[in-house]
């Protein structure tokens, strides 16, 4: 039975892409630079969608519960309809514990992407990403919890309290898209909100933004040497940025830019940075999503995107994410479901040529003993995370803080196991 409803939700979902995902916005918008042609989430792992639904439920959850305090009447709509809705389910299962001294075995390598099963994932964090001082720590009940979420947890595992999205950077081509717009035109059959949507996909460079983003990351670094109070970090901080001509110099004093130390919730705990800005430092995860977010606007925007929503400022580079409420892509034609969002870990690695960094993901969250199945942990090179999928038409890189003494943001990041 489990097999058939697999077959048929491929079936259906590649039906669907038959007579619409070869819409031009679709398929272009899903063109990786490395040649390959991703449709949709559901389509790639095999899911329905009611397991879209309860995939994008339970990304909402992980999101609430990662911000302490926050009230239900605080929740998006999203998430509240994950506590209203009887027919979401919540089947997830916490991976067992892993004993510590136990090797992971080699992911499963093809093209730019590496798979393996949470529970060895655990394994290779323990031995990897997990130290704290110096030393390896095994995986606790409550970050299995938390990873057992998918994408969100993979993130979530890594980055401590659950991040806020706040500091997120992009690169969008003014000139590009206008002259995109002025010099071509719709293809056969595609509507003009279709055309201005793929134009303004194919406007942002996913590789520049998370550039811009490094870049303010090693600056933030800098300024954090040494800053043993907030104010000296502040102030290093504006120094650099002026060292370096930077536009976020000009950042108003209560910008999310300035503000992102003080509300990072790991900065103030007693075993993290403890209030000192020398025991932190600047990471990136990136987040991928759907530009039409806004329920009262245009039903084309929401099903072909929104060309002026989460565009960067063009002197900094800041995406203002305040209107991300986690929606999903609406459907155009029936039996259409898109996943809300995508989450990839990236943290601290040093490797030069951004094609060779490694993207940390999952494809959902760990059920092992229901149809959607049990949960894989990706390594992805920089190509295949950011070709993205055509559930999601946007691509921010996201500066957060984390204490040093964590090394779930290493160097170096080898694909896989030696």
């Amino acid at each position: 039975m489990y097999q058939r409803r697999r077959f048929l939700a491929v079936a259906t979902v590649s039906a669907v892409i038959g007579t619409a995902g070869f819409m031009p916005s679709v398929s272009q918008a899903a063109s990786g630079r490395n040649g390959e042609n991703k449709g949709s989430y559901a389509e790639t792992h095999g899911l329905t969608a009611d397991d879209v639904k309860n995939i994008n439920a339970l990304n909402e959850r992980a999101l609430t519960l990662g911000q302490p305090g926050k009230s239900r009447a605080e929740l998006p709509p999203s998430a509240s309809a994950f506590f209203r809705a009887p027919e979401v389910v919540d089947d997830r299962e916490i991976p067992p514990a892993e004993p510590l001294n136990r090797m992971p075995d080699a992911y499963q390598a093809y093209g730019g992407r590496a798979t393996t099963v949470v529970n060895n994932y655990i394994r290779k964090w323990q031995q990897v990403y997990s130290h704290r001082d110096g030393q390896a720590q095994q995986m606790t009940e409550e970050q299995r919890e938390k990873l057992s979420y998918g994408c969100v947890g993979v993130t979530w595992v890594n980055s401590g309290p659950y991040p806020t999205n706040k500091l997120a950077f992009a690169f969008f081509d003014e000139n590009k898209y206008k002259n995109d717009l002025e010099n071509t035109r719709p293809r056969p059959n595609e509507t003009q909100a279709e055309f201005e949507g793929r134009i303004a996909k194919g406007s942002f460079d996913e590789g520049k933004g998370f550039k811009r983003a490094r870049d303010v990351a090693s600056i933030m670094n800098k300024a954090l040497e040494n800053s043993h109070d907030e104010g000296t970090y502040i102030d290093n901080l504006k120094t650099e940025l002026a060292n370096n001509d930077d536009a976020l110099l000009h950042e108003d004093s209560r910008s999310n830019f300035y503000s992102a130390l003080r509300n990072t919730p790991s900065f103030k705990e007693r075993d993290g940075g403890n209030y000192d800005p020398s025991k932190m430092k600047a990471v990136i995860y990136s987040k991928h999503f759907w530009s039409g977010q806004d329920q009262r606007g245009s039903s084309d925007k929401r099903k072909y995107g929104d060309p002026d929503a989460f565009r960067p400022d063009q002197n900094t580079g800041l995406v203002d994410m305040s209107k991300d409420r986690n929606i999903p892509r609406s459907p155009a034609n029936p039996g259409e479901s898109w996943i809300n969002f995508d989450y990839g870990w990236f943290g601290a690695q040093t490797e030069a040529d951004a094609d060779k960094t490694i993207w940390t993901h999952a494809n959902h969250y760990h059920a092992p003993n229901s149809d959607v199945g049990p949960m894989d942990v990706y390594e992805s090179k920089f190509r295949n995370w950011s070709a993205g999928y055509a559930d999601f038409d946007r691509g921010a890189y996201v500066v957060t803080f984390i204490p040093k003494s964590w090394n779930t943001a290493p160097a170096k990041v080898k694909q896989g196991w030696p």
